[in-house]
């Protein structure tokens, strides 16, 4: 039971007000690949391995991360002030990238903030491999559209990221995390928009998740 309990705070970036626990019994949901439910996460849904002792591991190496965009049709500027009224717009290669580039760099800045974890170049027993994405993107922005005015949004868009954590030797996914989020000022005001408020919306968001990420994997050996 210790080590159940290291394990269920490990991780899970303990931010909400109940202490997450390892469901347990008939009913508990396992994964397909045997992991278990975590009630009170402070991510929307996590499953972990419960017998994997977590303080084996001092080091992580990045796995990838893929990145998916829900398919919008683009409209010209005509097409486009009749849907000013839709909720999802279509993103630019250009801007695609550039949220590829926020998001990673704000998880390799937060990693490197780590304190009991350092980067590794080659797979160990002391090793985990850190794999995440970000699915269904999608933009509540409009496209910039001469004379219509100043456009106020609550949200420049949302994602739902995936992490998974990964034992570099055996291959064996040991924690997965599932979190849908709006890039949003807290409380969800209203906000002018602009590109300078939706690059650092993006990047408050892929700021957060990671710093949850970073402090997670600390708490391992606090």
């Amino acid at each position: 039971m210790k080590i159940l309990l290291s394990v269920a705070f490990a991780l899970l970036m303990v931010a909400c007000a109940k202490a997450p626990t390892i469901q347990q019994g008939p009913d508990a949901e396992i994964t397909f690949d045997g992991l278990v439910r975590i009630d009170n996460s402070a991510f929307s849904k996590a499953w972990i391995d419960p017998d994997v002792d977590l303080t084996q591991y001092t080091k992580i190496m990045p796995g990838g991360a893929e990145f998916e965009f829900r398919a919008v049709k683009k409209s010209n500027s005509t097409s486009a002030i009749r849907r000013m009224d839709e909720s999802e717009y279509w993103i630019s290669d250009e801007n695609k990238e550039k949220v590829r580039e926020i998001v990673t760099e704000a998880f390799r800045e937060e990693l490197l903030q780590s304190k009991h974890f350092e980067f590794a170049n080659t797979r160990g027993p002391d090793t985990l491999i850190i794999v995440g994405g970000l699915h269904d993107i999608i933009s509540r922005v409009p496209p910039d559209l001469v004379g219509r005015g100043e456009i106020y949004l609550a949200s420049v868009g949302e994602a739902t990221l995936i992490l998974e954590a990964i034992d570099s030797l055996s291959g064996e996914t040991i924690y997965r995390a599932i979190d849908r989020r709006s890039a949003e000022q807290a409380g969800g005001n209203l906000e002018r928009s602009s590109s300078v408020r939706t690059t650092a919306e993006v990047r408050r968001l892929a700021k957060r998740w990671a710093s949850r990420l970073r402090v997670g994997l600390d708490s391992i050996h606090e």
